[in-house]
């Protein structure tokens, strides 16, 4: 296993484009998780913001001598603080996201292809319904209908990806079902829980693995745009997207830095997440024997 793990960085190392976006990547989750120990401030409390210290450039120190790197917005909120806590809240909302909808088509895509028939059927044509619309417009339609919120914003996120997950986990047990071992596990009638996720599901995972990742990326960019629009996340907890969105109609009068810097930190997060994805891609192809 230790062999293995080694082997296994050491052919990720050889790529190093993606060796230099996985230690930004990383740099990224040291930077957002002690991060807030260091900040100026706490965008959330309203009562550390001080109007006075609004729409100051970058380099600029407050009436109490306190310096601003990246800048404030129109709220008085030093940039930093805000971009380490906004960063901090759209990679909780798109891993937790991920992880919940990972779980729903797992489960769902793993039963259609094990048992096949009339419940094959059903949710596979309930999975057809919600890829035939684009991610964003579900989302968008059910945060008209929900509200804004934390949770709300998770909800439509988890309904928007679920269906991609159990389409590929059912392709993939499809394609195991036909093997032997398979067809060994139920001559050797174990009880069928045992069968699914003792030995079905464990050889589906590669492929679930990568899309995990490619996903993350996508519900991160997807919560920054509702986020955007104002249909996402309260101003009261600022994602990216809501801080780029306070900033944008300042960019005409030269307040450039209210949303450059926060929509650079997005970007860099974003493509740090799809290049590693891209490289485990490529490393977890069964044709790469390591």
């Amino acid at each position: 296993m230790i062999k293995n793990s080694i082997t296994f960085l050491k052919i990720y190392a050889e790529d190093r484009l993606a060796l230099f976006f996985l230690f930004i990547l990383l740099s990224l989750l040291v930077f957002v998780f002690i991060g807030p120990y260091f900040t100026l401030q706490n965008p959330y409390d309203l009562a550390q913001l001080s109007i006075l210290d609004s729409i100051m450039p970058p380099m600029s120190k407050s009436l109490d001598d306190e310096f601003f790197y990246l800048g404030t917005d129109d709220q008085g909120r030093d940039l930093v603080s805000a971009i380490i806590y906004g960063l901090r809240i759209s990679l909780f909302v798109g891993l937790l996201s991920v992880m919940i909808a990972l779980f729903i088509g797992i489960v769902l895509g793993i039963i259609s292809a094990y048992f096949g028939g009339v419940i094959d059927s059903i949710i596979m044509r309930i999975a057809d319904m919600v890829l035939a619309m684009p991610s964003f417009l579900i989302a968008l339609v059910l945060l008209s209908i929900l509200g804004r919120g934390l949770e709300n914003v998770i909800i439509a996120l988890v309904m928007s990806q679920w269906a991609t997950f159990a389409r590929v986990i059912r392709s993939s047990a499809l394609s195991e079902k036909e093997k032997d071992y398979f067809n060994s596990a139920k001559s050797l009638c174990l009880p069928q829980h045992r069968i699914i996720f003792g030995h079905l599901l464990p050889n589906c995972l590669p492929p679930i693995i990568v899309l995990s990742t490619m996903n993350l990326a996508f519900a991160i960019t997807l919560e920054a745009s509702l986020s955007f629009l104002g249909v996402g996340l309260p101003i009261t907890e600022p994602s990216l997207g809501l801080i780029i969105s306070n900033g944008y109609e300042y960019i005409i009068v030269g307040k450039y830095w209210m949303s450059l810097y926060p929509g650079f930190f997005l970007l860099i997060t974003v493509i740090s997440i799809n290049i590693f994805s891209d490289r485990l891609r490529i490393l977890l192809n069964p044709r790469l024997n390591i």
